[in-house]
């Protein structure tokens, strides 16, 4: 990455990415591997340099990936455990895998190293200026023309509680190693209900890497996040009781704060803006994943762009009754967060696992859809549509 004093300015460019996180790597990866756009000049922005494991990014998926070849870890099992019903999932042609940031990261600017159609600047971007014909990119390194451009800055969102529903999917995670085998390496604790909910969606989730190596992580489903020593407390007396007093260190320490609301972030800016990531409502409402839908927008953006030279009109290919299910599990956490962990154990109990992937992933018929819905209580979601008719989010009663 060149720093900002030989940065340089004024160069015209194709594409322009702003934002060297997720979204804004992974779309320079598929761009660097589609021989079509071979020729194309691509300016990446980035404030600052990613050299800290700050995050890790977990998926299902029963396709190959361009990024299995530093997967951290990949388990065939996935167990749900809550109050009354617990079971160990066999994921079939599925596999859940989790990526190491740095490791995606370094990867990526690896791939990107030499090839001489990259421009890659540590700069910030103020603003993006557009018009019929490009984009101006205002940044502390100059500003730069390009045809059009991607922002994957964090988005920013004004709230209207009274429109929209805000929760947060929030989370401390301790990587540790324990002095004795407390983990099966190959079950993901994919959620843990059994704790007190305190009026919220919480559970445990751990990605085992082994007897003595695990990921283990407190995350809740609420409007704010905890003080941090609540996140610890929790995760201590679960590793107490998993460990039966044995002892542990900590490896390595994440904090996360991700926003779940159905507030609208525009797929697009103008027309020659195209918004990734979270500012281009990349983050699913209802669960907080996000890595696979980025690198589908990333996909779906490089076919367009090397089959008919602009991105394709619709730049996510959502749908709408899939936003509309989101809105409602939103609307049920916000006014009655507790009975999300029903609603999540009558989902694993009464489906089988690979048709609750498919409906996550948005890829259910009307048919499987239907069925996903029929299994639920119908009493909270009724109420909820009575809220979105009305136009007005449900609030917990005092």
């Amino acid at each position: 990455m060149l720093p900002v004093d030989t940065a340089p300015a004024s160069i015209e460019f194709d594409y322009a990415i702003v934002g060297g996180g997720a979204a804004g790597l992974s779309l320079a990866y598929h761009l660097a591997c589609e021989p079509r756009l071979a020729d194309k000049k691509v300016l990446l922005l980035e404030p600052e340099a990613k050299s800290q494991n700050d995050r890790t990014w977990s998926f299902w998926t029963d396709q190959p990936s361009l990024f299995d070849g530093i997967i951290t870890q990949e388990w065939r099992q996935l167990a749900f455990r809550s109050p009354g019903f617990e079971r160990v999932f066999d994921l079939g042609r599925y596999r859940y895998k989790t990526i190491k940031a740095l490791d995606y990261y370094r990867f990526i600017h690896q791939a990107l190293q030499g090839n001489s159609q990259f421009t890659q600047l540590k700069a910030s971007v103020q603003q993006l200026e557009h018009s019929d014909e490009a984009v101006l990119v205002h940044s502390s390194a100059g500003q730069f023309r390009a045809r059009w451009a991607f922002d994957s800055r964090p988005p920013s969102i004004r709230p209207q509680p009274g429109k929209y529903r805000y929760q947060v999917q929030h989370f401390v995670g301790w990587e540790v190693e324990t002095e004795v085998d407390a983990f099966d390496p190959e079950v993901v604790e994919f959620m843990d209900f059994r704790g007190e909910q305190g009026q919220e969606a919480r559970f445990m989730y751990v990605l085992p890497f082994g007897p003595r190596r695990a990921l283990v992580e407190y995350t809740l489903f609420s409007g704010t996040p905890l003080p941090k020593p609540e996140y610890e407390q929790a995760i201590r007396q679960y590793l107490a009781e998993r460990l039966g007093g044995a002892g542990y260190r900590v490896v390595e320490e994440e904090v996360g704060a991700i926003p779940m609301t159905d507030h609208p972030l525009p797929a697009r800016d103008g027309l020659r803006i195209i918004n990734l990531g979270t500012r281009g409502g990349r983050v699913k409402p209802s669960t907080g994943y996000a890595f696979k839908r980025i690198q589908a927008q990333s996909a779906r953006l490089v076919g367009a762009l090397a089959s008919t030279g602009r991105p394709p009109d619709e730049v996510t290919g959502d749908k709408w009754q899939f936003r509309l299910f989101d809105t409602l599990l939103l609307d049920i956490m916000q006014r009655q967060g507790e009975s999300t962990r029903d609603i999540f154990r009558q989902l694993f109990e009464r489906n089988p696992l690979q048709r609750i992937f498919r409906f996550l992933d948005e890829q259910t018929s009307w048919v499987d859809s239907f069925r996903i819905m029929n299994s639920v209580s119908p009493g909270p979601f009724m109420r909820s549509i009575a809220h979105v008719l009305r136009g007005q989010p449900g609030q917990r009663k005092a």
